[in-house]
């Protein structure tokens, strides 16, 4: 018989669900589940965390809610973890976890990886001259880190679990890794697979971020059922790296061709230069194919050498920020909202003026209901808006002065515009700008550590037998532009394409992936990188050096569109509406595309 590992994806983001374990526990019939915590965010929060109370640090979620409630399930069923819910504390995760478990007369051998944190080497790594791979800029401060930590791969990972570990908690490991490191241990990948490990790392990159591969964030949402129940991720995985990709019988969401698609495509630059520690991946390949109900077969997975190295993400304190709402209702919504919240900076300038004060670093206002996240691309009828919320972001250097903007800030329900509400739901808070700085370090320099009871193992990464190199990399040949030849009508693009957006670092990227084999020559001329640029003008405002990339994937029938320096800083480093990109490809599904009339309507 075909050897399958079965594995569920119960999380994706430091605050998912609390059903998805039970849910899948119930009907998943897995091999393992994984829990997936940490974004550059979280481990910026967590360092502060950790930093007040040295006895916190990892993703309590997880202990007090998946671990805590399912031990008894988890132990007569056999299911492994692997979660990076370790944070910055995994030994502390795992005493808690050896705590609740004993309370409940059980026991489980749980391993922890660690060596990812960095913070003792911040004086060494400063001295060094390095500068941040994306921007050039110098190295922060090490008094103002939060946190710095390499991304291990699934090695340490599959070393853990050949020991005899019934669980893994980790630090900081790529987000695949979670699946890939059962992986590599179940069938015995190597470090020369690098087809097998690619395969492996998609397969975890489809279940990380949890139901968003059962329906969650599709763009046919309407087609999506029962959203109060959906399903979470399971993966069907063969020695070979294909697998299938379902979610447990008798629940909601959808597990379609499209859907899994998206995910494929979220958060990806270069598909041909996924740059991962144990592999770098190409995914222009990868084909989808329904092969049953709510089953969807997912191959064609390629890889190449690793580049030796690992990336670290450190986190560091640059000033503070603060965001605060304002309703205002009534006839002339947008405008009064606008002029109240202007003149609301306006004061706040005068008073840092007064108080010889710098001015504020970077201000921000967008009318929500006015849609002033579209730019330029705002319908003029949302203007005529009779109920709108001004959302006020503001940076400057010391916490104290935006206090003076924290104290004015409810003064205008009394004293401005009619039609102001107040807002109710708590004071606006003023917390510190966390920004992101990446660097990569030889990963002979970094070696994981395994710890299992007593014995604590060290994983010395040795140098690659080969290293990656873009020369290795056969581009797909793009196809020439299609013939204008008789009547072209516009449509948006959503007739035409699924889409997904998310963000990495100051960039956005948007897969689009044609509905019809036969759309795809007008949507590549419809989404030039110029075309796109210019439609987001807007999400590049103060970029030094914005562009947009576009890439293949004759495989998906799909283009991967890169923006990048297009978020504003991104994440917890950016005053705007959107620094994750959530958005970003609603917006352009609205955006209108040229195409044979008889095409459209064939």
């Amino acid at each position: 018989m075909v050897k399958i590992v079965r594995i569920g994806g119960a999380g994706g983001f430091l605050g998912d669900s609390s059903v998805a374990a039970p849910q899948l526990l119930k009907g998943g019939r897995l091999d393992y589940m994984i829990l997936d915590y940490l974004a550059e965010a979280t481990m910026s929060s967590l360092g502060q965390l950790k930093a007040a109370r040295p006895d916190q640090g990892y993703a309590r979620d997880f202990t007090e809610w998946v671990w805590k409630d399912n031990l008894q399930e988890l132990k007569a069923q056999g299911v492994k973890i692997v979660t990076n819910a370790g944070g910055l504390n995994p030994h502390a995760c795992r005493a808690r976890m050896e705590e609740l478990a004993a309370a409940a007369g059980l026991s489980f051998k749980i391993a922890v990886v660690e060596g990812d944190d960095l913070m003792g080497r911040l004086d060494d790594l400063a001295a060094r001259g390095l500068t941040e791979m994306f921007t050039d800029a110098a190295f922060p401060d090490p008094k103002r880190v939060f946190t710095a930590n390499a991304y291990f791969g699934g090695r340490p990972i599959a070393e853990a679990l050949a020991a005899g570990a019934d669980m893994v908690i980790t630090g900081r490991v790529v987000d695949s890794a979670l699946a890939l490191g059962p992986l590599m241990h179940e069938f015995d990948w190597t470090e020369a697979d690098h087809d097998l490990l690619s395969a492996g790392s998609l397969a975890g990159h489809v279940i990380e971020c949890g139901a968003q591969a059962t329906g969650g964030l599709f763009t046919d949402w309407e087609d999506v059922s029962d959203w109060a129940h959906i399903g979470y991720p399971v993966i069907e995985c063969q020695a070979d790296g294909t697998f299938v990709v379902t979610k447990p019988p008798g629940t909601g969401g959808l597990v379609s061709p499209a859907a899994v698609a998206e995910q494929i495509l979220y958060e990806v630059g270069d598909p041909q230069g996924y740059a991962l520690p144990d592999v770098v991946c190409d995914f222009t390949q990868v084909k989808v194919e329904a092969v049953g109900e709510d089953r969807v077969r997912v191959s064609g997975a390629k890889g190449y050498p690793p580049s030796g190295a690992y990336k670290v993400c450190i986190t560091f304190e640059d000033g503070y920020r603060f965001i605060g709402a304002m309703p205002v209702v009534g006839r002339d919504a947008v405008r009064k909202a606008e002029r109240q919240a202007q003149a609301v900076l306006e004061r706040l300038g005068e008073m840092l003026r007064d108080r010889n004060l710098p001015p504020l670093r970077d201000q921000r206002i967008e009318l929500l209901g006015a849609e002033t996240s579209y730019g330029a691309q705002a319908r003029p009828e949302a203007r005529a808006a009779r109920e709108v919320v001004a959302r006020v972001g503001a940076e400057h250097e010391s916490a104290q002065a935006l206090g003076l903007l924290a104290r004015e800030f409810a003064s205008p329900t009394t004293s401005m515009s009619v039609g102001s509400t107040g807002w109710f739901g708590g004071a606006p808070t003023i917390t510190p700008v966390a920004r992101v700085f990446s660097v990569l370090l030889p990963r002979v320099e970094v070696d994981a550590v395994v710890s299992l009871g007593a014995e604590r193992r060290e994983i010395r990464a040795a140098p690659p037998a080969a290293l990656f190199d873009p020369g290795m990399v056969v581009r797909p040949v793009v196809p020439e532009p299609p013939s204008t030849e008789g009547e072209l009508v516009l449509t948006p693009l959503i007739d035409l394409a699924w889409a997904r957006s998310g963000d990495k670092g100051d960039a956005f990227n948007i897969g689009v992936i044609a509905r019809r084999p036969e759309y795809l020559p007008w949507i590549r001329r419809g989404l030039r990188p110029d075309a796109v640029q210019a439609f987001f003008a807007h999400e590049f405002e103060g970029a030094k050096t914005p562009k947009v990339l576009c890439y293949e994937l004759p495989g998906l029938q799909a283009i991967n569109l890169h923006c990048i320096q297009a978020l504003g800083g991104g994440q917890f480093s950016s005053l705007r509406l959107d620094p994750l990109a959530k958005g970003k490809a609603q917006q352009l599904l609205d955006m209108e595309i040229e195409i044979p009339a008889g095409l459209l309507g064939g």
